[in-house]
Formats: C-alpha cells, structure tokens, sequence
C-alpha cells in the first residue's frame, strides 16, 4: 500500500486539535507505539525537527514541511514517508480530521488505523 487515508470526526474545534496534536508530549497520549517524542524548538515552525522513541527503542525523525492554520505536514528525514493533518470545522463543535499519510516510494510499513485516530478523538472528546 502506498497511501491511506483515514477520516474522523472529533467534538473539538480545529485549534484545539492542532494545538494538541504538534504538542509533542500530547503524542503518546495517543499512539501506544510512541514511548516520547520531543522537538528541536517551540512553538514549531516550518523547518521543526519531531524525533519519537517507539516501544521498540527505535528513534524517528520527522520534519513539519507544511503548516497551516487548518493543516500541517510531516516528511520522514530517512525515507519517502509523509503524513498530513488536514482539519474541516463541521459546526463551532465538531471537526473532520482527515488523516493521510504516503510514501512517494516504496510501501506503508505500518499504516495507521481506525483504532488509533479512535483514541485520538476519545483523548481529545474527554
């Protein structure tokens, strides 16, 4: 597979749900693989560095590529690897999360699911 596309709706406006997910320490709250992630600045800005820790005590590099006040981007620094966050007010309460993450080569190793864009949204909703 080389791109996946998950959309969601979460009873938070689009600020509070941008807010929360480029908060880095926010990051394990929702993605159980994620054991800490930090970033080389703050506030993040095009050009911030996230690193994350996995369970398996590997370490990954992300860079925000795109930022906007309804989206924002991440490009692996070590392989084809994207992911975009793009957020749809729905009313003042409720917001699509559209979720879509690609390789410009190769394939998804571990494409995200339903569940985790699922804890993700019971996180942000409780």
């Amino acid at each position: 597979m080389k791109k996946k596309k998950i959309v969601v709706q979460i009873r938070r406006p689009p600020k509070d749900i941008i807010t929360f997910l480029l908060d880095p320490k926010n990051t394990p709250k929702w993605i159980n693989s994620i054991v800490t992630e930090q970033t080389n600045e703050w506030p993040p800005r095009v050009g911030t560095i996230y690193r994350s820790l996995n369970t398996g005590g590997v370490w990954s590099k992300y860079k925000l590529v795109a930022l906007q006040d309804h989206m924002f981007e991440f490009m692996s620094t070590t392989s084809a690897y994207h992911v975009q966050y793009t957020l749809r007010p729905i009313n003042p309460d409720i917001t699509e999360l559209e979720y879509f993450e690609w390789m410009e080569k190769g394939e998804l190793e571990h494409p995200f699911t339903m569940d985790i864009l699922q804890k993700l949204k019971a996180v942000l909703e409780g």
